[in-house]
């Protein structure tokens, strides 16, 4: 029994050891980055590594990235305790075009005859990030160029104007060819409108105190809408640069290449102030800037019912779609109505400047004089960092002409009840012949409605008579059937050479099919068989008029010669006449 246990142990340790080393590690075929989420301004590196050799390689496409390297192969042996491990690697390096969420598709091998695919891999692009470390993947040359974005104030007041301008600086030594914007900022709190920049211009300037060239990409005119501390997203480009490379033309000149490179602006940091509470006027509505205040009358006299414009306007600099104008208060006895609002404003890199104003239509109802109260204004000037308030002068409308106002009419400013007088052509006359209509309605028998349905079918008894007899006339005339018929079918077949009329190549290529066409269908010819010969011979077995063979026959040669001699408009219009008569003709015979 002992010696029986010991030939079982043995056996199972046996196969045990036999199935370990009988395994033998499957394909792996997988897909790797260097990170999962980057900024807009770095580099992606991708791997596509397998354990095993295998041949057609495809790359997925890159949707979202330009590739700036690559592929790049790498292959791998080693021996680890007597096993053989093999690693062979197609190497990518991706630039972003943009942000978002990208995936980057299946790749594919052929390993031993099996196709093997990698998984998808899903890569975020956010804003460019300060202090990228692209390393390898910026490739060997580093251009230098720097995009600097200029703001105007750091630390504003809410509503304040700041500018913003984008400059991308060029050492003398490089080279750029074009640029493209790969990340535009979004201004996230801030009211902001562009400057318009008509012609990219190239200047000299210095950067870090060496000297450099630079050109202005962009210019924005911003206003903080939020307190505290706002970021800026950078604004990031993908600038072509030309590198010089070891080769050199026929003259010795150095030959170039063209690389890829990014550029960040950076994030700016903004500290917005909030407006002081101290001092803060009750009619405040967010004017932040320099401006002044008026209320003009367009009339100091008039009669009632005339209307005068009542004109509140603000002048000056500042930012003027951000606050309310202020309402006036008139009078109960005039009327006001809603005002029309214009503006006239002009945007530049020092923030917008101009005028804002509502125009009233306001139109007395009584004689007298009527006082336009002062109207207050009140703006906050962040130059002196305190609240102005504005006061507009008051005026007096004299209405020399009207009915004299009631009590009620003479109410204090502010009150809407209003009396009803009838003055100018407020009321319209009463209508002295209205257009009334009957309730009662006509009964429909005995109507002219009536007898007309009646005697109908008795007058179209003739007129379908008569039409039946045309066409009886008709269908007896064999003759001119055959005649209407073949007109027909010869304008069929040759439209499509009448559309061509004008042009020479068309217009005889079109007349040959036309006519290879007819004589498929009529006489039942193969293409393969055509032959002015066996044509001829063809129609005169039909008993075809020697003059209609003759003419056919022509007819093909014209498109022959065609295609190597001039043809005028006269000539093609005579030969599409002559191809519908000749087609008509010999209709009639067959």
């Amino acid at each position: 029994m002992g010696i029986q246990k010991n030939i079982f142990i043995l056996s199972v340790l046996l196969l045990f050891s036999s199935l370990c080393f009988s395994q033998e590690k499957g394909v792996q075929f997988e897909a790797k980055v260097s990170k999962e989420k980057l900024g807009v301004n770095e580099r992606l590196r991708i791997d596509f590594t397998m354990n095993k050799d295998g041949d057609n390689f495809t790359p997925p496409d890159f949707n979202g990235f330009t590739v700036v390297m690559g592929p790049n192969q790498s292959v791998s042996h080693s021996w680890i305790n007597g096993k053989r491990s093999f690693s062979k690697t197609y190497s990518y390096v991706l630039a972003p075009v943009g942000r978002g969420k990208f995936s980057i598709k299946q790749a594919t091998i052929e390993i031993d005859g099996n196709i093997y695919k990698t998984l998808p891999v899903t890569v975020e692009v956010t804003a460019a990030v300060a202090n990228s470390d692209n390393n390898a993947e910026q490739g060997s040359y580093e251009a230098d160029l720097h995009l600097v974005a200029e703001v105007s104030n750091s630390s504003p007041y809410l509503n304040e104007a700041i500018t913003v301008v984008y400059k991308l600086y060029v050492s003398p030594d490089t080279n750029v060819s074009d640029f493209r914007p790969l990340d535009n900022p979004t201004y996230n709190n801030f009211w902001n409108q562009d400057i318009e920049i008509k012609r990219l211009e190239v200047k000299n300037g210095t950067y870090k105190g060496k000297p450099y060239r630079y050109v202005i990409l962009k210019q924005v005119v911003l206003y903080p809408q939020k307190e505290g501390k706002l970021t800026l997203e950078p604004l990031s480009l993908d600038v072509t640069v030309d590198v010089p490379t070891n080769r050199r033309d026929f003259f010795g000149s150095r030959l170039y290449t063209q690389t890829h490179k990014t550029v960040s602006a950076g994030n700016r940091t903004i500290n917005v102030k909030s407006l002081p509470q101290k001092g803060k006027p009750a009619d405040f509505t967010g004017a932040v800037g320099k401006f002044n205040f008026k209320v003009t009358s367009s009339k100091k006299d008039l009669k009632a019912s005339e209307s005068l414009q009542l004109k509140v306007e603000v002048q000056g600099k500042g930012n003027f779609k951000l606050f309310s104008l202020p309402k006036i208060d008139l009078p109960s006895s005039m009327e006001v109505y809603n005002p029309e609002f214009k503006e006239n404003i002009s945007t530049s890199l020092s923030g917008m400047s101009g005028s804002v104003s509502d125009n009233y239509t306001v139109v007395p109802q009584f004689k007298g004089q009527y006082p336009i109260p002062s109207t207050s204004f009140s703006y906050f000037d962040p130059s002196t960092g305190s609240y102005k308030t504005i006061h507009s002068e008051q005026a007096v409308i004299d209405v020399l002409e009207g009915p004299q106002p009631t009590a009620s009419s003479t109410a204090a400013p502010g009150n809407t009840k209003q009396s009803v007088v009838a003055t100018g052509s407020q009321f319209k006359f009463i209508k002295l012949s209205p257009s009334l209509r009957s309730m009662e309605k006509e009964d429909f028998f005995g109507s002219g409605m009536f007898y007309t349905l009646l005697l109908a079918p008795f007058l179209l008894i003739p007129l379908a008579v008569f039409a039946i007899k045309k066409k009886q006339e008709v269908s007896a005339d064999v003759q001119g059937n055959r005649i209407r018929k073949a007109n027909r079918l010869a304008k069929k077949y040759l439209s499509e050479a009448r559309k061509a009329l004008g042009k020479k190549e068309e217009f005889y290529v079109a007349l040959e099919r036309a006519l290879h066409n007819y004589l498929k269908a009529k006489i039942h010819i193969e293409t393969s068989e055509f032959s002015k010969e066996k044509i001829t011979s063809i129609l005169e077995e039909k008993e075809v008029d020697g003059q209609n063979v003759e003419g056919f026959i022509g007819l093909l040669q014209s498109c022959e010669l065609a295609r190597y001699t001039p043809a005028s408009e006269v000539a093609m219009q005579q030969d599409y006449e002559k191809a519908v008569s000749v087609i008509s003709r010999i209709d009639k015979q067959i």
